[in-house]
C-alpha cells in the first residue's frame, strides 16, 4: 500500500554505499515520513461524508500532495534519481491509497487496496485428454495495476472424483487507476488495451487515468478508448522532463477540485447497484443508460 515508501527503501539500499545520494535519500525519508504520517492522522472522506466534508479533507489532501511532490521533484533530487527509477512518479500511487482508503474501510473491512496484480485472464490448456480428465489445467494471466480497488477471491479447480487439486489467488478490480506523470497517445492506447481486457472479465469494473500533464492533440478522439476517464491534475500541458526543471517554468499545482471530481466518481460507482435490467429499460423503450 506505501509503494512509494517502499520505493525510497530500495534506493537507500541500492545506493547504501553512494555517501551524495545517500545523504539526499536521508533528507527524503524525513520528508516523506512527515507526509505519510500527516496523511494517516488526516481522517476521511468516507462514505458517509457530506460535499463539505469531503471537500475540506481533499483539499488539505491535496495541500500536503503539492507540498511533497514540490519537495521531491526539485532540481537536486531529479536529476541524482532520474525517471526510470520511479522515485517521484511512484508518489501518486501512494496518494491514491491516502485518497481512498477510509473510503473502502467503512465500505468494507476485507477489501483489496493497493497496487495489485489483477486477473487478466483464464484459460484452459490440457496438453492431452488423458491430462484433462487427472486435473485442472489453467492458465492464469495476471496484468499489474497501479491501483486497484477490490477483491481478493480464492479459488480452487478439481476435477471431479481426482485428488489433484489447483489453487489460486484472483485479484479482482472494482476499480483500476493509472498513475502516469503524462499521458501521451501511446500510453492512451496501451491503457485502453488494458480496460478493454479487464472489462471483458468483469464489465463492473471501472478504469481511469490519471496524469500530471497532457501531452495530447486536440485531434484524439478519446469517445473510440475503452477509459471511464482522464483525469489531468495540473489543468495543464505537458513539456520536456528538463524544462520543467528549470526556474522560469511555472508549473501549476495539483486541483483539489479535479481529485474532488475523482473521488465522488469513484464513491458512485462503489456505492450504485450494478444490477442491469433489461425489463427496466424495457419500460423506458431504451435498454442502455
Amino acid at each position: 500500500m506505501f509503494v512509494h515508501g517502499d520505493n525510497i527503501s530500495r534506493k537507500e539500499k541500492e545506493f547504501s554505499k553512494d555517501e551524495k545520494r545517500s545523504a539526499y535519500l536521508v533528507k527524503i525519508r524525513n520528508s516523506y515520513e512527515q507526509w505519510k504520517s500527516d496523511n494517516l492522522s488526516l481522517k476521511g472522506p468516507f462514505v458517509d461524508s457530506t460535499d463539505g466534508e469531503v471537500e475540506t479533507v481533499i483539499n488539505r489532501r491535496v495541500e500536503l500532495l503539492n507540498a511533497y511532490k514540490d519537495f521531491i521533484e526539485a532540481k537536486t533530487y531529479a536529476e541524482a534519481f532520474d525517471s526510470r527509477s520511479n522515485l517521484q512518479s511512484s508518489v501518486l500511487e501512494e496518494f491514491c491509497y491516502y485518497l481512498f482508503h477510509d473510503l473502502i474501510a467503512s465500505i468494507a473491512g476485507n477489501a483489496l487496496i493497493g497496487k495489485a496484480s489483477a486477473l487478466k485472464s483464464i484459460s484452459y490448456r490440457p496438453t492431452s485428454y488423458t491430462e484433462m480428465v487427472k486435473k485442472p489445467c489453467f492458465t492464469i494471466e495476471h496484468k499489474e495495476h497501479d491501483f486497484l480497488i477490490g477483491v481478493n477471491v480464492g479459488a480452487k479447480f478439481q476435477c471431479e472424483g481426482e485428488t489433484n487439486v489447483q489453487e489460486e489467488n484472483l485479484q479482482i478490480p472494482a476499480v483500476a487507476i493509472e498513475c502516469k506523470t503524462y499521458l501521451d497517445k501511446t500510453m492512451l492506447e496501451g491503457s485502453s488495451t488494458t480496460a478493454s481486457q479487464l472489462m471483458e472479465f468483469n464489465p463492473n469494473s471501472m478504469y481511469i487515468i490519471i496524469a500530471e500533464w497532457l501531452k495530447l492533440t486536440d485531434n484524439i478522439n478519446l469517445k473510440k478508448y475503452k477509459i471511464d476517464q482522464i483525469y489531468i491534475l495540473r489543468k495543464q500541458k505537458n513539456t520536456d522532463r528538463k524544462d520543467r526543471l528549470l526556474p522560469t517554468y511555472q508549473k501549476n499545482p495539483i486541483y483539489a477540485d479535479v481529485v474532488k471530481h475523482l473521488f465522488l466518481s469513484v464513491r458512485d460507482h462503489l456505492t450504485k447497484d450494478w444490477s442491469v435490467a433489461n425489463s427496466e429499460g424495457l419500460k423506458r423503450g431504451f435498454l442502455i443508460e
